[in-house]
């Protein structure tokens, strides 16, 4: 809709100039794009430098990533251990954690047997 009310002022159509033979270069507009001037990349001076596997002069404020690592997730463990055992409900759940598959089960086994028994001694009461 915009060509039908569009006026007369406005620029006339690219497609209304005659065209080009297909294979002919344009007339206007540069061949080939300017080419960009190289760019020199400084790179600092290297002043020594570390022997692998060498004792070197290390510092002892510097800590490798891996130790420090190991130290905080030592720490959050003594954290967390140490905020777990509070009160009663806490010396539950240590209790309950310190427990292995095996005591658990036989711990279930004896109270089902418990049970059992109650419900023979019931069934005898009333001689079934």
């Amino acid at each position: 809709m915009g060509n039908l009310c569009s006026k007369s002022s406005n620029p006339s159509d690219p497609f209304a100039q005659p065209g080009r033979v297909l294979g002919t270069s344009p007339d206007s507009g540069p061949s080939s794009a300017p080419v960009p001037q190289k760019q020199t990349i400084s790179r600092p001076a290297v002043k020594g430098g570390k022997t692998l596997g060498g004792s070197g002069s290390t510092s002892d404020q510097t800590v490798e990533p891996r130790n420090a690592a190991a130290r905080a997730a030592e720490e959050r463990a003594a954290k967390q251990n140490a905020t777990a055992n509070k009160g009663k409900l806490g010396s539950q759940l240590a209790a309950q954690k310190a427990k292995t598959q095996g005591r658990t089960l036989n711990e279930l086994s004896q109270t089902e047997r418990a049970t059992r028994d109650v419900d023979a001694a019931e069934t005898s009461r009333r001689w079934d």
